[in-house]
């Protein structure tokens, strides 16, 4: 029978970001049963009526707001552990969070081996460890200095799910160009899809 620690609810909207982080997941963790959600007035809705392990929120799903949604989650499940992904302007001052044991702040700019850190004592409780962080995880890789710094740039981007246009807009780039550094950096991860490059660059800390 499966636990309710092996039930995990990811909330975040579907982009590179939360494909790299489930990639991450199931990499350290692949006995977890991962359930998705973007829809932020369902997250207490979830929570109350299946029981997980753990909710991991990230601040900037489209729609959530911090404190309406902790106060009803603690008032409901007040022992639900939720790890808040936390962006540059997310305020927790003023957010109701005295949970002893049941809550971690994690900056989204975490690098792989600091959140499998911090998620471990949680995941690892009542099944195996998680597999170790390779050497490769730890900090940025060398393949890192391997980009330029135009290609970090757009490979920044990428992971925030801009798309070619949107990111040329941004970098005052042309089209044509930002598709070459796109298919310089597939070429120089590795990888044959966006998807499995987001995976990357997140699990290895290529982008802040």
């Amino acid at each position: 029978m499966t636990t309710s620690t092996q039930n995990v609810l990811v909330a975040a909207a579907p982009t590179l970001y939360r494909e790299g982080l489930v990639a991450l997941l199931h990499e350290q963790w692949p006995h977890l049963r991962l359930s998705l959600t973007a829809d932020a007035t369902q997250v207490a809705y979830l929570v109350c009526n299946r029981p997980y392990g753990l909710l991991i929120l990230d601040a900037l799903l489209p729609g959530f707001q911090l404190v309406p949604l902790l106060t009803q989650l603690h008032r409901s499940c007040p022992r639900q552990r939720v790890l808040l992904l936390t962006g540059p302007e997310t305020s927790t001052t003023a957010a109701p969070l005295p949970w002893a044991d049941t809550r971690l702040l994690v900056s989204r700019q975490a690098l792989a081996d600091a959140l499998v850190a911090a998620l471990a004592p949680w995941l690892s409780a009542q099944s195996a460890a998680p597999a170790p962080v390779s050497s490769s995880w730890r900090g940025t890789s060398s393949l890192c200095n391997g980009f330029s710094a135009r290609e970090l740039q757009v490979l920044s981007l990428v992971v925030a799910d801009y798309c070619n246009a949107e990111i040329a807009d941004k970098l005052c780039l042309s089209v044509r160009t930002v598709e070459s550094h796109r298919r310089m950096l597939l070429q120089k991860a590795g990888t044959k899809t966006l998807v499995g490059l987001a995976a990357r660059a997140v699990r290895e800390g290529w982008v802040a």
